[in-house]
């Protein structure tokens, strides 16, 4: 049971819906009901899960879900599971959005699947119906991704395997954390893509550079080329060194794909004349512990 449940978060939400639908489709409704099957329960009996990855709802595209669920109804079932601690009300694994709009449109009941799930499987299930949907910020993915690190012991190639993206994605992904939080607010905003917070997550003024970059409207391209040649502040960088000197877009782009490689928050070069020294940055245990891994196995 477990395997199968397994491989249904791999293949994501719609395998967990398929397997309700494919009960109904036989004719076998108590079945269906027996193993979760879909059914209609009060709206205010609904719960939200407090790690859901989702935080922002654009407002646009709540109103035109609303709108359609007010005409014709919540067409695709709630996935929930029993609310933790607290009788008689159950939480929301997947749907958020179809819940809030249905309360938006006066909606009494709404139909939903049960699931008996752990922390750990709703987390995951979250994650994947969200990305897989492109729902999320790229800060909300990132913080999904470590959730899952941190919380429940997967590893970036585990992770990967659950979303279904490339394990580069995820070191890339989780990259971001390393960014200062303003920088992170205005990538959540929409202000900065996800390619102009790499561009300066490894500089010690990233939020300067993520300013400049907002207020003259560049693009990608001119954020990297702004990171390679601003230099340092005065003082220490970030990492409590003395400022690092501003290699070459060779370095740069080096550095870039080490971390990618390496599957970390960020790689610095610092060459003097052919000596130097590599520094790598992690951005969790995790990230250290499968770093270790990786130079101590048996070749």
């Amino acid at each position: 049971m477990a395997a199968e449940r397994q491989r249904g978060l791999g293949r994501g939400l719609s395998a967990l819906l398929g397997e309700a639908d494919a009960a109904d489709a036989d004719g076998d409704w108590e079945e269906a009901r027996s193993q979760g099957g879909p059914r209609e329960i009060p709206v205010e009996a609904l719960r939200r899960n407090p790690d859901q990855p989702r935080r922002t709802f654009d407002d646009a595209e709540m109103e035109e879900l609303t709108d359609s669920i007010r005409e014709k109804g919540v067409l695709q079932p709630i996935l929930v599971r029993p609310a933790p601690e607290e009788e008689g009300a159950w939480q929301i694994v997947a749907g958020e959005r179809r819940w809030r709009a249905a309360q938006r449109a006066g909606l009494a009941r709404v139909p939903v699947l049960v699931r008996e799930l752990n922390d750990s499987e709703v987390l995951e299930i979250a994650v994947v119906e969200n990305v897989q949907r492109a729902d999320l910020t790229a800060v909300e993915e990132a913080r999904g991704y470590q959730t899952l690190i941190d919380r429940f012991g997967r590893t970036q190639e585990a992770v990967s395997r659950i979303v279904g993206k490339s394990r580069s994605h995820v070191a890339n992904a989780l990259r971001l954390l390393s960014l200062p939080e303003s920088v992170l607010q205005r990538l959540d905003r929409g202000e900065l893509s996800a390619g102009h917070a790499r561009a300066v997550a490894a500089h010690p003024n990233a939020d300067g550079l993520a300013e400049q970059i907002v207020r003259r409207g560049l693009n990608v391209r001119q954020a990297e080329a702004l990171a390679r040649r601003e230099p340092a502040p005065a003082g220490r960088s970030r990492g409590g060194r003395p400022p690092r000197r501003v290699g070459s877009a060779d370095t740069a782009a080096l550095e870039a794909d080490l971390a990618e490689i390496i599957g970390l928050s960020a790689v610095e070069i610092h060459d003097q004349g052919g000596k130097g020294e590599l520094r790598l940055v992690y951005a969790s245990l995790e990230q250290l512990d499968d770093l270790c891994d990786r130079l101590t196995r048996p070749r």
